[in-house]
C-alpha cells in the first residue's frame, strides 16, 4: 500500500518539469483543464482498481496530472491578477485549503456511511470534471503572454520590472534557490500539521481521541483565514513584510508551544504554524513567475517542482529527529523554518500598493 501511495508524489516528480513546455505550447488556460479531467479520470481508475499495478498507475497518473494542473492553474491565476490589478492569488490558494479539507471530510461522511468507493470515486470524477468543463467559458482567450508585458498595460503596475527593485543582487538561479527554501519552510510547515499534530497532541501530551485531531483543524482553518486574508495584506505592506510577519508568527506560536507544553497552547501553535505559512507558498510561486531571464512559466514550473520533494521529505526528517530524539525536538523544525523565512525574506517584492 506504501509503494502505490508512493506512485503519486513520483508521477508529480517525474512529470512535474514537463507543465512549463505544455503550457507554452497549449495555453495554461486548456493544460489546467485537460490535466484535471485527466487527473479525475486517473483517480477513479485508482479507486476501483482490482489489484496492485492498476491502483499504483492509476495514483502515478493523477500524481503527474495533479503537478501539470497545478503549474498551469497558477499561470493563469497569475495572468488574471495581473489584470485584475492587486493581489488575489492568496485567495486562489485559499479555496484549495478549503477544496483539501472538504475533499478530507467528504471521504470521511462516505466512510462512515459505508459508500461504496466505485460510486464515491465516480462522483467525484463527475463533478471535478463537470466543474473543469464549466471553468472553459470564464477562462482568458490567447496564450500567456510574458509576466513583464500589460493586460491592460495600466493593471500591472508594481507587478513587473519595478517589483523587483530591493531585491537581493544575486543570480537568477540563485533567487530562485531562495524562493525555494521560502515555499518549502512553507511546506514542512503544513505538513507538521498534515503528517504529525495528531501523533504529537495524542502521544506525547496525552490527549484523548476527540481533541488528537485539533491540532490538524486548527492549521488548515487558520490557513484558509490567512489566505483570505493575505491579498489585502500583501498590497497594503508588501510581499516581502507579510512573509516576514508570516516566519514571526511560527516562531513565536510553535515555539512557545513546544518550550511550554500544553494540550491549548499546542492546538494554538499549530493554528498560528497555519496562519504563518498561508502565504509563502504563493509568494515563492509569485514572484518565481516574474524572475528575470527565464522562459515564460520556467521559474514558476521549476519552483513549484522543487516544492513537491520539499512535501516529499519533510516527514521523513521530521521522523528521524523524532525516532533518534523525540516527536517534541522533531517539530523544533517548524520554527526553524520561520526563521529561514525571516533571514531570506529580501528575495520577495517589497513592493506597496495599498
Amino acid at each position: 500500500m506504501g509503494l502505490a501511495v508512493g506512485a503519486f508524489p513520483l508521477g508529480a516528480l517525474l512529470a512535474g518539469l514537463s507543465a512549463g513546455v505544455l503550457v507554452r505550447r497549449f495555453r495554461s488556460s486548456r493544460v489546467a483543464v485537460v490535466a484535471t479531467l485527466v487527473a479525475a479520470l486517473a483517480t477513479l481508475l485508482a479507486g476501483v482498481a482490482p489489484e496492485w499495478g492498476v491502483l499504483a498507475g492509476g495514483l502515478f497518473i493523477a500524481g503527474a496530472m495533479d503537478s501539470i494542473a497545478d503549474v498551469a492553474q497558477n499561470t493563469h491565476g497569475l495572468r488574471v491578477q495581473r489584470i485584475y490589478g492587486r493581489s488575489i492569488l492568496n485567495s486562489f490558494h485559499a479555496v484549495w485549503s478549503i477544496g483539501a479539507v472538504a475533499g478530507g471530510a467528504l471521504g470521511a461522511v462516505a466512510a462512515g456511511l459505508a459508500v461504496s468507493r466505485p460510486l464515491q470515486f465516480a462522483l467525484t470524477a463527475l463533478i471535478c470534471g463537470v466543474m473543469a468543463l464549466l471553468s472553459c467559458r470564464f477562462l482568458l482567450p490567447g496564450h500567456d503572454p510574458l509576466p513583464d508585458s500589460a493586460e491592460p498595460p495600466t493593471a500591472v503596475t508594481g507587478l513587473g520590472p519595478s517589483a523587483r527593485s530591493g531585491r537581493p543582487a544575486t543570480g537568477k538561479y540563485g533567487m530562485l534557490l531562495l524562493l525555494v527554501i521560502i515555499g518549502s519552510a512553507g511546506a514542512l510547515m503544513e505538513d507538521a500539521g498534515n503528517s504529525w499534530s495528531a501523533i504529537y497532541l495524542s502521544e506525547t501530551l496525552g490527549a484523548p481521541a476527540l481533541l488528537a485531531g485539533a491540532g490538524f483543524i486548527a492549521l488548515q482553518g487558520m490557513q484558509v483565514v490567512g489566505r483570505l486574508l493575505s491579498d489585502r495584506l500583501v498590497d497594503r505592506f508588501g510581499q516581502r513584510s507579510v512573509a516576514s510577519a508570516a516566519g514571526l508568527i511560527v516562531v513565536v506560536g510553535m515555539g512557545l508551544a513546544l518550550v511550554f507544553p500544553s494540550l491549548v497552547g499546542t492546538i494554538i501553535g499549530f493554528g498560528l504554524t497555519g496562519l504563518g505559512a498561508a502565504p509563502l507558498i504563493p509568494a515563492a510561486v509569485h514572484a518565481a513567475d516574474e524572475l528575470p531571464g527565464f522562459r515564460p512559466g520556467e521559474g514558476l514550473t521549476i519552483v513549484s517542482w522543487l516544492l513537491r520533494i520539499g512535501f516529499l521529505i519533510s516527514p521523513p526528517i521530521v521522523g528521524w529527529v523524532a525516532d533518534a530524539l523525540s516527536l517534541r525536538l522533531g517539530l523544533l523544525l517548524v520554527p526553524a523554518a520561520g526563521l529561514l523565512v525571516m533571514v531570506f525574506v529580501r528575495v520577495l517584492n517589497g513592493t506597496k500598493r495599498g
